[in-house]
């Protein structure tokens, strides 16, 4: 497991500890879906799961995650810059 990754992103309506964590994991999934990436290479390059040994876990873990960065470029983001 790499950089501490959940199978399911901690879901909330604010940022979570996960998120600020894991933003980096978030834009590099970004990057790659916008590069058309395969589902199997952003599971074991970004988020570290072998989506041969392991394909159940790694498409659920892609899928949170894709959620959840497309949630922080959509809504998220306006937590960052509130005063």
């Amino acid at each position: 497991m790499k950089h501490g990754i959940f199978e399911e992103v901690p879901w909330s309506d604010s940022i979570t500890v996960y998120d600020k964590e894991h933003f980096t994991i978030y834009l590099q999934i970004l990057d790659a879906c916008a590069d058309n990436a395969s589902e199997e290479e952003m599971a074991k390059l970004i988020l570290g799961i072998d989506p041969v040994l392991e394909p159940v876990r790694a498409r659920k873990a892609l899928r949170s995650h894709i959620d959840r960065a497309n949630w922080m470029v959509t809504t998220g983001y306006k937590e960052l810059f509130a005063s």
